[in-house]
């Protein structure tokens, strides 16, 4: 998406006089990255993200820019259960990623033990001073738990920030995934009541009897459609996306040479890719002026190993944790609990059988998006794995169906074996956002800034959904057009 969405901002902008001629290239088979749907049961089905936010208009707009806003979804149903203390409690109302702001729905929903409840209800009397001046990051975990208890960030908190990064909040950066937390704890007073939602943007509430906002939206078929809409619309603006095609090194070209600035050695399917050229041992080349390195961290430290190495040196020491997809068709009547919400999230603390829970949510896919019900089955998707957990890479695509849907059968009330499944791996998918993810994010910009025409974009940088992606794309070509012009290159982050 983030390579996809830098080809699209420069076809919209002009150097000088003239439009980029741009050209993707992509080492995969398809486009689109980990926004990706496959036929299941008759029906499209999403592999990976399912939805983007609604309150980031990166998302939103482009699919305004590409006519699809008459195909915005928004879910069939909202509201989710956390598995704690042995059974389903549906989340409280008030929740801000997992911080409770509303005290009697959080009493109610007998997620915390009262211990808990007195623990969290600490903030809320005991004075904090708080350091309005104070720079620097802290971890997720670290904030709620000194503020709130140890109760609130592994039963609310990891399952919901930690489950949408697939790592652990006691290392998650606060300032890049959830920058109000870092702001809040910096204030005199409670924390729970500086993170207690406020007026819509704009500083006007909105009219009593108005609907409430979608949080999410898809559009309609599946997620995927985003990518592959986009493709098509740079097909028409001339621009070839060319799949099978990896980027095997970036090499300077001679300062002195009026011709462009970079070289790219490639690798697969080349030759369809106009422009290149061929040496004696059959090696493709490609003659760019700029580039965007739209890739994972690991093969971005590869390519610019050479050129910027303090940048390649931090890329290679970031983490990433992998996951996997469970994907089930359950016949119709044999799962006879409520289906209430969207589905449910386990905490890495909660335990299954009395073992540790192996799935980390559950998303009940035909209820989320009646789009895709059938009165033959219920859709239900199972997530599993997350940082630290490698459990599912001991377990082969049967051992680990088996294992996931006993899982479900133990939290459900399930009668007989899926219909059909499918497993689909995500290795190293999620980036993880360590304290200080930032600001070493800003030190990579820093030095790939000094490159001519490069530029790096991504979910490394700065945010894992769809929407985030889609914006470091765009800033990623604003970038590369901004060094073609001559100009400044921009402060990170802009």
């Amino acid at each position: 998406m983030a390579g996809l969405s830098a080809a699209w901002e420069l076809t919209r902008t002009r150097v000088g006089r003239e439009t980029p001629r741009v050209i993707v290239l992509e080492a995969g088979n398809r486009v689109g990255g980990k926004v990706r749907s496959t036929e299941f049961c008759g029906r499209t089905v999403d592999l990976a993200g399912d939805a983007f936010l609604a309150r980031r208009p990166e998302a939103t707009q482009l699919c305004d820019e590409l006519g699809l806003t008459g195909a915005l979804v928004a879910p069939g149903t909202s509201g989710a259960s956390l598995w704690v203390r042995g059974r389903l409690r549906m989340m409280p109302a008030g929740v801000n990623l997992g911080v409770p702001t509303k005290a009697w729905p959080m009493v109610r929903s007998g997620i915390l033990s009262p211990a808990g409840l007195l623990r969290a209800a600490v903030d809320l009397v005991a004075p904090h001073r708080g350091e309005p001046q104070a720079t620097g990051d802290r971890s997720v975990g670290d904030i709620v738990g000194s503020r709130l208890g140890h109760q609130v960030v592994e039963r609310l908190v990891d399952p919901l920030i930690g489950g949408i990064h697939a790592g652990g909040v006691a290392d998650l950066s606060a300032e890049a995934t959830f920058p109000p937390l870092l702001t809040a704890d910096r204030r005199p007073g409670s924390l729970v009541r500086a993170l207690r939602r406020g007026p819509s943007p704009g500083g006007l509430a909105p009219p009593p009897d108005a609907a409430p906002a979608p949080v999410f939206w898809s559009l309609d078929g599946s997620a995927a459609r985003l990518p592959a809409e986009l493709a098509s619309a740079l097909a028409v603006q001339g621009v070839p996306v060319h799949t099978g095609v990896a980027v095997e090194s970036l090499a300077r070209r001679p300062v002195d040479d009026a011709g462009p600035t970079w070289r790219l050695t490639l690798a697969g399917d080349a030759d369809a890719v106009p422009g290149t050229a061929g040496s004696s041992d059959s090696v493709r080349h490609l003659d760019v002026d700029a580039v965007v390195l739209a890739v994972p961290a690991g093969q971005a430290a590869g390519l610019l190993a050479g050129h910027a190495p303090l940048a390649s040196s931090l890329l290679g020491d970031v983490e990433h944790s992998s996951v996997t997809v469970v994907t089930l068709s359950m016949a119709a009547g044999s799962v006879r609990s409520p289906l209430v919400g969207t589905g449910f999230l386990v905490p890495r603390t909660s335990t299954i059988g009395g073992r540790p829970a192996l799935i980390t949510g559950c998303t009940y896919l035909s209820r989320k998006w009646p789009g895709l019900a059938r009165t033959e089955d219920e859709l239900i998707r199972l997530s599993v794995g997350r940082h630290g957990d490698t459990r599912p890479d001991s377990l082969d695509d049967d051992e680990l169906t088996a294992a996931a849907v006993a899982e479900l059968g133990a939290v459900l009330d399930v009668a007989g074996r899926p219909r059909a499944s499918m497993v689909t791996r995500w290795d190293g998918a999620f980036p993880q956002y360590r304290v200080g993810h930032l600001a070493r994010t800003a030190t990579i910009e820093l030095a790939v800034a000094a490159l001519p025409g490069v530029a790096v974009a991504g979910a490394t940088y700065r945010g894992v959904g769809i929407p985030a992606v889609i914006g470091s794309g765009r800033t990623a070509a604003r970038t590369v057009l901004r060094s073609l012009d001559g100009a400044a290159p921009a402060r990170p982050g802009r």
